[in-house]
């Protein structure tokens, strides 16, 4: 099969969200999704689990690792709380902001030295979804003696920590990984959907204690994960310690059914946020990860639309 008939074969296979004003079609999301298992087996798939596209804020269970495995967190008396953050994309809430300065006042780290920029509108760069990250980021470089200006640079020993980490669960070698910058400064990863959800079958493992730690800390303080009425933290309240949920930018979602070492990622591909919503409560449904009352709940939650649109999923997983 040639690339065009490939490409056009995936793009029938994929799943489609239609955006209806009232009977008529108005726009149409289409999108892709892979499930694997932590062997790198691909298990079920729509559209082309081979896509390749950046993780964006979906990495930041995995950007949290150094943190961890340094022992920062420890020397700094951090609690699950400032874990949660660090994986977390926040709202910018007083309670997420506050979360980020104790991560700093505990390491006695100057606020100044966060690389995020401040949010429009908003007075601090604390308020800045990324802070936790960019906060747990620079506590480990100050456990770890490693310089603090340059801790977004690809060549720091932090992020070559990470890319480590990450190339090791992917089985393949750091230097082949394709890292560009993201809207915060920090590097974000080039990766096939096929490996976003091995990375996250990793991540819900029962039986590795970085990755449980992880896992706990999102699973026991979702409103540090996002926010009130926002899809991640909505929907691991939902899941009885079961789910763990992370997007990111441009379409990104990637969710795993914790104790299994199974993982889903998805991406549409013109980047909608309100269509990889719809994908992945349409996807949960079939997969039956959640209870349908759950799903109900979520539905109204997050797929709120204007008087007389509505969103229709069509498409489903299949075995390979």
């Amino acid at each position: 099969m040639n690339l065009q008939n490939k490409l056009l074969h995936n793009n029938n296979q994929c799943i489609k969200v239609l955006v209806k004003r009232g009977s008529s079609v108005e726009s149409v999301h289409r999108a892709h999704a892979s499930i694997c298992d932590i062997k790198g087996r691909t298990l079920m798939k729509a559209g082309s689990s081979e896509y390749e596209t950046f993780i964006r804020s979906a990495l930041k269970p995995f950007q949290a690792l150094p943190f961890i495995t340094s022992g920062t967190s420890e020397k700094y008396k951090l609690d699950n709380k400032t874990l949660a953050l660090a994986c977390g994309s926040h709202a910018g809430s007083n309670l997420q902001a506050r979360t980020a300065f104790k991560l700093l006042w505990n390491a006695d780290i100057d606020i100044k030295n966060l690389k995020c920029p401040t949010p429009k509108n908003k007075k601090s760069k604390l308020q800045h979804n990324c802070s936790g990250k960019h906060s747990a980021f620079l506590a480990t470089c100050k456990k770890m003696n490693w310089d603090l200006e340059s801790y977004l640079m690809g060549h720091h020993p932090l992020q070559k920590e990470i890319f480590r980490r990450v190339s090791d669960l992917l089985k393949m070698p750091a230097d082949e990984l394709i890292a560009e910058r993201d809207d915060c400064g920090a590097p974000t990863l080039l990766l096939r959907l096929s490996q976003m959800a091995i990375l996250y079958a990793h991540l819900s493992r029962s039986d590795h204690p970085e990755f449980e730690q992880i896992t706990r800390a999102m699973t026991r303080h979702p409103e540090l994960v996002a926010g009130e009425g926002c899809f991640d933290s909505e929907l691991i309240k939902r899941g009885h310690n079961q789910i763990i949920s992370k997007g990111g930018s441009e379409g990104i979602q990637c969710i795993g059914l914790l104790g299994e070492g199974i993982g889903l990622s998805i991406k549409v591909e013109d980047g909608s946020k309100r269509a990889k919503h719809a994908v992945a409560i349409h996807l949960l449904r079939q997969l039956e990860w959640i209870t349908p009352s759950a799903l109900e709940e979520l539905d109204e939650i997050i797929l709120q639309t204007k008087p007389g649109i509505y969103l229709e999923v069509e498409g489903e997983l299949k075995v390979p």
